[in-house]
């Protein structure tokens, strides 16, 4: 978006080199946003392989593995940190959208949890954005944002019982989604390491889910398709995809890497139906080429000073 911009350049940790801040996010940063919600779409099919396992255990040894790596890769880079009481703060975010998300979905189930916690999320984070950074969306943004948004609740489908709590559960946990997002990327844009701000985050809310962990039936971790998955899980769809995510926020305005981060269900509707062989709908089908044409017009840098939405 030709009118967001990060807050000042960004430093990388091992040079100490500054990169100058753009207002149009470079392409390969986006595609980083981009792959890391490649990566996280795959973790429900990787999920739903183990079969039988509880997902609060599955999701807490996520985070605590995938936050493991993310803390020893950033290492002392840490402790140079800027705002840790921000990033603490933001940590505490991380662990508490799991817990927000499984208690949303036990309510009202997976399908209107998921688009409720993941639809929301930007439209909070542009809300956040605005108000913080006094970053304007644009209104190509906007839209895309909102078709984005219905081509997902589409392609997931209805299926569920819309309770009142079950959608506040899912729309805080898109808002604390949005918080550690923007919290992330103003820290990024101050100039600290995108790894070490993650490592930071992520190893706090490891800390945080362990004591989860540990309260649930770790069984399934003996198994070697169980453990396999685990740290699949914890590495791939957490500590690499983050590392992308965190390295894509350096030039990618935060509400468009939460829009670019859409890409998720698509990916996971995808897998379903080549790897598990789910059916898709044409309805469903609708929905998915509406999401995927959002994110591209999301995607592509506007040739044109862009119209902010005041």
């Amino acid at each position: 978006m030709s009118d967001n911009r990060t807050v000042s350049s960004t430093v990388t940790a091992k040079t100490g080199t500054a990169e100058p801040a753009t207002t149009q996010a470079a392409p390969a940063r986006k595609l980083a946003v981009v792959g890391a919600a490649v990566l996280w779409g795959t973790a429900g099919t990787a999920g739903l392989l183990v079969g039988g396992v509880d997902p609060v255990s599955l999701a807490a040894a996520r985070l605590v593995i995938g936050g493991l790596v993310l803390a020893v890769a950033a290492g002392a880079a840490m402790r140079a940190l800027p705002r840790k009481g921000l990033l603490a703060a933001a940590a505490a975010g991380v662990a508490a959208y799991q817990l927000c998300y499984f208690a949303a979905v036990s309510r009202t189930g997976v399908a209107i949890g998921t688009v409720v916690a993941i639809g929301s999320g930007p439209v909070f984070t542009g809300l956040l954005s605005w108000l913080a950074d006094r970053v304007v969306p644009t209104r190509r943004w906007a839209g895309a944002t909102a078709a984005a948004i219905i081509g997902c609740a589409v392609l997931t489908g209805g299926g569920g019982e819309a309770r009142a709590d079950g959608i506040l559960l899912a729309l805080l946990g898109g808002l604390i989604y949005a918080f550690y997002a923007v919290s992330a990327a103003r820290v990024i844009g101050a100039g600290a390491s995108s790894d070490a701000v993650m490592g930071a985050m992520f190893g706090g809310a490891a800390l945080l889910m362990l004591p989860v962990l540990l309260g649930t039936d770790l069984g399934w971790l003996a198994e070697p398709r169980g453990l396999l998955t685990a740290l699949y899980l914890g590495g791939a769809t957490t500590a690499l995809a983050y590392l992308l995510y965190g390295r894509g926020l350096r030039t990618t305005p935060v509400a468009t890497a939460a829009t670019l981060a859409l890409a998720e269900p698509a990916v996971a509707a995808l897998l379903g139906v080549v790897v598990l062989g789910e059916q898709l709908t044409a309805i469903s089908a609708a929905g998915l080429l509406l999401l995927g044409a959002s994110l591209v017009a999301v995607a592509l840098p506007e040739r044109k000073a862009a119209q902010s939405l005041l």
